[in-house]
């Protein structure tokens, strides 16, 4: 169909130079966006055409526009690229010296043609190369050196800088099988004697132009990648560190020295990495030079030098122990590249690049023999308290003034940056130990009690900073300093933001050794109270308040009143975020947990009363969008308060529904008082908006954080929640709903005296879902993945609810058929996994057995359709367990079966011969049947032949 622009390209039109050229012109020209798609489809069927070997040298003619030239060359790439088998051996020599001829006379022509054809000279080259072409690299510099009057001796240089550069980069690319590779790298190194020679002599002729010396060190960063011994390489990275002085040669000279230094073979050649320290340390002056002019690019490419010498060498650096003070010499340049002044990223982004480095030289000293390790660690631990101090000094905010002016993209990387030091820091704790912490200590008690000098306030933030990077990973439980620190925190005077968010950081990390140290609260307590109140302490405060009512919630009793006023206030003055409104939620569940059962439900009640409250002036209202956003939001508060409040003192536990917990001696669980006081309410609420989906899960999250939390103490409200769950089923079926019913039947189905509603519940989800199936399931992925899951989980838990009359099992395992063949993976998963706990109950659970008995060929077809093509590649371990267990508890049947869907022509796929499916067949039924692991791969081997991928690249990580 045509609209603006040229007349569309007929797809079918036969590949002629005429009709490349007018294809390229469309791709290039024509405004139609459908017109260019078309013509790029056509193109690129072109390129892999038998007669592009054709068009290809036509369209290189020198009167020919660089576009349709470049399109010439790239095809005789892919050409020579990807069908190499395809090109007859006697064909190589004229294809090597037409290629050899155009790129002579393009060498003073287009450099993006040059460029391409020296590509596909590469190419051929590494197809040849050893036995077609065993000289190929000389011969190539021999070419290009033979003299030729009609072109220009810098045109010819280039022309094989250029050739010899794509060279090594083309190899990296190649598609050549593994064997190949290691044979050309064999080759290509050994070939680097008539490459470096040269480029020696390129770099150090005086009459040698800027332009002609980039392209040699550009040369050379592509050679060093291909594994070359780094003393052959010594002159030429002299050369280069010479060639630093010069401001053109700069960044390509950087980009040679790291290439050659960080190749991981390097570090066999020590004495060659020993004569590179001088070198490097000769560039300190320069670097100072570069720092004081602002100069950030060449500051940047001096310290990436430094640190990549020490980053790849420094175990073999160390192993020189004759050298140690030559190498420190190196540590303590990267120290100056860790503290370079200014603010990162704002004046400067080199420190970021040197902190791996600490990592690497850290493990690596702390990996020697005892004896080694002391003498390193001598040397070394000042080194890493003068790194704690420069990190501490780098991590510092700018003045308010300039930290107003940064833009958002900054503020992000600052903090992003500050996270990496804080890392660093926790990593360094294991060199330094509980000394680090005596010295923050120190110099932040000097700090505060420094009345002489003003402080600013980014220095404490900075040194409070550290501790907090500390505190939060490493058990500080045992340290003679956190006492004094926690004497100190109050005394901070908090002038600003970022002060205050590290102050409440810092108390969070801290929670722990309060809850051991329950006479310290107060201490902190009523800051962090405080602070509840200022919305741009919002995150800090709320999180830390969560944090010490989690660890110390037994021993906040005589604070809970203030807790919970406080929190009441912020809540309905609407201070917060929806998200800090829920963690506040969870920090008071934790907190009501340590409490008398009267004094839960009293602050239960001041706490709700205003949300109850609200909810049923929103039960009755029309539902628009504003009002279900609060319904939402009301329903989520309960939700999270519910999800942490657990009477049972079964610590940490309110996550795993695997534990039962003993039932509480006290009478009825608060959070059950309250579902039972506000459960008309919720089906009130649910009555207006059960049609939609988000109001739904909100009710189903809260009685499903409840069940989670509650366990055996949920039993009261069973009944009449497997009622309610019935109805919103029954009138508009959504997958929350299921996964609550799924819930309920995990905890509750195997006790007698709520088995009969859990059964009702069961065998109303179930009928209701295959009516849904039977109006055709495709639109609901989420409703029939939840479905599987707890058809999973009732033949997990109670597998008797498969013997109910009037359980359709024949229809059920229909459903979990159609559900394996769904585009969505995770409902496959699902289903799945129903199936593997369905076929182990063929012998105890008769209606299951029979069906599977006259239904399972269905089944195993829709697994080898499955296995030939139609599901993900990831889902095979899964494919493969419903095969295992099919051997397991049907093999008599399977044997039968197996043969019979694999005689289908085509089946399941077209790319598997009949030998190939017979062996897979056999192989499946053979006696290596029983172990799991083998009938895995087995499934993986045969899928990647039903895809037609066996033994190509895309099966090495599989």
């Amino acid at each position: 169909m045509e609209r603006r622009g040229e007349p569309a390209l007929q797809q079918s039109l036969e590949f002629t130079v005429e009709n490349v050229e007018k294809a390229l012109h469309q791709l290039y020209y024509d405004p139609n966006i459908e017109n260019k798609n078309l013509a790029q489809k056509w193109l690129m069927q072109a390129q892999v055409s038998p007669q592009a070997w054709h068009f290809s040298w036509l369209l290189l003619d020198m009167d020919k526009v660089p576009e349709i030239q470049y399109f010439g060359a790239s095809a005789l790439h892919i050409k020579i690229s990807r069908y190499w088998n395809d090109i007859p051996a006697d064909q190589y020599e004229s294809l090597k010296s037409q290629l050899f001829s155009h790129i002579t006379r393009f060498a003073s022509g287009s450099k993006i043609v040059l460029t391409r054809l020296c590509v596909a000279l590469a190419s051929l080259a590494l197809n040849m190369m050893p036995e077609a072409w065993p000289s190929a690299v000389a011969d190539m510099v021999r070419m290009f050196q033979a003299e030729d009057s009609n072109i220009d001796g810098r045109a010819r240089c280039l022309a094989l800088l250029e050739l010899l550069t794509v060279l090594p980069e083309e190899f990296q690319t190649s598609r050549l099988p593994q064997y190949r590779k290691g044979q050309v790298r064999g080759v290509l190194a050994q070939e680097c004697s008539s490459v470096f020679p040269l480029l020696e002599q390129l770099l150090q002729q005086q009459d040698s132009p800027s332009f002609i010396k980039q392209k040699v060190l550009k040369c050379f960063s592509s050679w060093v990648q291909l594994e070359i011994p780094l003393m052959e390489c010594e002159n030429l990275i002299q050369a280069a560190f010479t060639s630093l002085r010069d401001p053109e040669l700069f960044d390509t000279a950087v980009e040679a020295i790291v290439n050659a230094i960080s190749q991981p073979d390097a570090q066999r050649y020590v004495n060659t990495l020993l004569k590179l320290i001088p070198p490097v340390l000769g560039l300190q002056e320069q670097l100072r030079q570069t720092i004081q002019s602002r100069d950030m690019e060449t500051s940047h490419g001096i310290c990436r030098i430094a640190v990549a010498l020490g980053e790849n060498h420094s175990r073999a650096l160390l192993d020189q122990v004759d050298h140690w003070q030559s190498f420190l010499a190196l540590v303590n340049m990267i120290m100056f590249c860790t503290g370079i002044p200014g603010h990162y990223p704002v004046n400067e982004t080199t420190s970021s690049l040197t902190l791996t480095f600490w990592y690497t030289l850290q493990d690596d000293i702390l990996s020697f023999e005892p004896e080694k390790q002391a003498m390193y660690q001598q040397v070394y631990r000042p080194v890493y308290f003068q790194l704690v101090d420069v990190l501490l000094h780098k991590a510092q905010f700018p003045s308010d003034e300039e930290y107003s002016c940064w833009s958002s993209d900054e503020k992000e990387q600052f903090r992003i940056y500050r996270v990496d030091i804080s890392d660093t820091l926790m990593y360094v704790y294991e060199m330094l130990g509980a000394e680090l912490l005596s010295s923050l200590y120190d110099k932040l008690g000097r700090l505060l009690t420094n009345t002489e000098q003003p402080t600013s306030w980014q220095h404490t933030e900075a040194l409070l900073y550290g501790f907090q990077s500390i505190a939060e990973t490493i058990d500080v439980n045992y340290s003679d300093v956190v006492p004094g620190l926690i004497g100190l925190i109050p005394h901070i005077s908090i002038s600003n933001v970022q002060l205050a968010d590290t102050v409440m950081f810092t108390i969070g990390a801290l929670s722990e050794w309060l809850a051991d140290h329950p006479v310290m609260i107060n201490n902190v307590l009523p800051l962090v109270l405080q602070a509840l109140g200022n919305p741009e302490l919002s995150i800090s405060s709320v999180s830390t308040l969560k944090k010490i009512c989690r660890e110390c919630k037994y021993d906040l009793p005589p604070y809970a009143a203030n807790i919970v006023a406080v929190s009441q206030d912020v809540l309905m003055k609407q201070i917060h975020k929806t998200s800090q409104c829920m963690w506040l939620m969870q920090a008071l569940g934790f907190l009501l947990s340590a409490l008398q059962v009267e004094e839960i439900l009293k602050n239960l009640h001041s706490l709700i009363t205003p949300y109850i409250q609200q909810l049923e002036k929103l039960a009755d209202e029309t539902p628009n969008p504003s009002n279900k956003l609060a319904i939402i939001h009301i329903l989520g508060l309960l939700s999270n308060l519910f999800t942490t409040l657990d009477i049972s003192h079964h610590d940490d536990d309110h996550e795993s529904t695997e534990v039962k917990k003993l039932p509480v001696p006290q009478g009825p669980n608060p959070v059950v008082v309250v579902l039972q006081q506000v459960f008309q309410l919720i089906q009130r609420v649910l009555s207006k908006w059960l049609n939609d989906a988000q109001v739904v899960e909100s009710v189903c999250s809260i009685f499903e954080k409840s069940v989670k939390t509650l366990l055996d103490d949920f039993a009261p409200m069973v009944p009449q929640l497997c009622e309610m769950l019935g109805q919103m089923y029954s009138t508009i079926p959504q997958a929350s709903a299921i996964d609550l019913t799924k819930q309920l039947v995990h905890i509750f189905a195997h006790e007698p005296v709520h088995f009969p509603p859990i059964k009702a519940l069961f065998l109303l989800v179930t009928s209701v879902t295959l009516t849904l199936f039977q109006q055709g399931p495709r639109d609901h992925p989420d409703i029939v993945d939840s479905f599987m899951q707890l058809l999973a989980q009732a033949l997990k838990r109670k597998p008797d609810l498969f013997l109910c009359s009037s359980l359709d099992v024949k229809a059920v395992f229909h459903c979990g058929v159609i559900s394996l063949k769904f585009p969505e993976a995770p409902t496959v998963k699902s289903a799945c996994g129903f199936f593997t706990e369905l076929l182990p109950r063929c012998g105890e659970i008769p209606p299951v057995g029979q069906v599977v008995h006259e239904n399972g060929k269905m089944l195993l077809q829709a697994v080898l359709e499955g296995v030939g093509g139609q599901a993900s590649r990831n889902l095979m371990d899964q494919l493969a367990e419903i095969l295992f267990a099919l051997n397991k508890h049907c093999f008599s049947y399977l044997s039968i079966w197996i043969k019979e869907v694999m005689q289908q022509d085509g089946f399941p796929s077209a790319r598997v011969t009949p030998e190939q499916k017979e062996i897979f067949s056999q192989q499946i039924l053979s006696r290596e049947r029983v172990n799991k692991r083998r009938v895995k791969d087995m499934v993986k081997e045969f899928t990647l032949l039903c895809r037609g991928l066996h033994g190509t690249e895309y099966t090495a990580d599989y």
